[in-house]
């Protein structure tokens, strides 16, 4: 190993795969190529690689899926999707799934170069801070952070997504907080910036509200007009 960063460009495009490859070489980058989903899989069983640019639309089967796929067995690996610049539902669906970042096609890629080191730099700090232990209790939940695991009073398990889950957790930690959606955003994904028309967040509260049952929901998270979001709830921490 040379201690670079090793990359895995995925994407059906020759001509994409190759251009990336040689800028990303030469920004002191390590890069592996995969030109579909199967020699994705491949080259990441095969270890080594700290971070995935995954292309969404792939011959043989579904980006998402991959990036969903990936992060199941590597919770660590970091995925920048590639996506159709229009496509909003494919942002916000990969980001649920656990994608880091992505970028809209046409892209420069000195952008992907800088949000590439961006997600590296985020999860140093990360591993650095972050306890890697944690369990919650609230409001007859419980939660685990290392299990990544909610339950509810009877011990049955809620089925969230990665960002799902990390949201949650971002709530549990500052229970109270007016939490605005520019905030959250860079919580969760490290964006310090936002497009006005993002709707990443509110999508994921929607769902993450959902999930926790119809009544419940309202005693845990608050709307605040012109402000964001509140856990409005008493947490304990266990651990």
């Amino acid at each position: 190993m040379d201690g670079r960063t090793r990359v895995l460009v995925v994407d059906d495009d020759a001509d994409i795969r190759n251009l990336l490859s040689r800028y990303l070489e030469g920004q002191g980058f390590s890069t592996d190529l995969a030109a579909n989903r199967s020699e994705a899989e491949q080259k990441v069983a095969a270890g080594g690689i700290d971070l995935v640019v995954l292309d969404v639309m792939l011959p043989d089967g579904s980006g998402l899926d991959l990036c969903r796929e990936l992060k199941d067995r590597r919770p660590d690996l970091a995925i920048i999707l590639l996506t159709a610049l229009k496509e909003d539902v494919d942002r916000i669906v990969g980001l649920e799934l656990g994608a880091d970042d992505y970028l809209g096609k046409p892209f420069n890629p000195r952008e992907l170069a800088a949000r590439i080191r961006a997600v590296m730099r985020r999860g140093a700090e990360r591993a650095s801070t972050e306890p890697e232990t944690g369990v919650y209790r609230f409001s007859g939940f419980t939660a685990d952070k290392t299990a990544r695991r909610v339950t509810d009073e009877a011990g049955q398990d809620l089925d969230l997504t990665g960002a799902e889950f990390d949201l949650l957790v971002i709530f549990l930690d500052r229970p109270g907080r007016v939490l605005s959606r520019d905030t959250l955003l860079d919580l969760l994904h490290g964006r310090s910036f936002t497009d006005p028309f993002d709707r990443t967040i509110d999508v994921t509260m929607s769902r993450l509200r959902r999930k926790f049952g119809d009544g419940g929901v309202f005693r845990l998270f608050k709307t605040v007009r012109n402000g964001g979001y509140q856990f409005s709830t008493q947490v304990e921490r266990l651990s």
